[in-house]
């Protein structure tokens, strides 16, 4: 945590990367996942909190269609995720090449709110 703090990962900066990753799954949720249809997205916010151990993140997608953006949000929070381990996976990697402490974990939908736009 403190190496992305710092800004000293070799391959860059960690969080811009992981929103840049975010947002690219973010949009292209239906080419990832078969039963997805592609729908209009009119927003997406992507927050990081870098804790002492462990960062938090959390990727909010809005839309005006008539199916919900729960499975592009959490399509975006994976790439988000995995791009974050990407790029530290050199410095979290024990003698044998495992991630004995690095864990992805409680991924799930916070909230969902669904309107009738008139």
């Amino acid at each position: 945590i403190e190496m992305i703090k710092r800004g000293s990962i070799d391959k860059g900066d960690v969080i811009e990367s992981s929103k840049v990753a975010a947002i690219n799954a973010v949009k292209n949720t239906p080419y990832i996942l078969p039963y997805c249809h592609p729908i209009k997205i009119t927003g997406i916010d992507i927050d990081h909190i870098l804790n002492r151990d462990y960062i938090e993140m959390s990727v909010t997608v809005k839309s005006i269609e008539q199916t919900g953006v729960e499975m592009d949000a959490l399509t975006g929070l994976m790439a988000g995720l995995l791009c974050i381990w990407d790029m530290v996976k050199k410095y979290e990697k024990d003698e044998e090449g495992n991630y004995p402490t690095t864990k992805i974990v409680d991924v799930h939908v916070e909230y969902k709110r669904k309107e009738i736009v008139k």
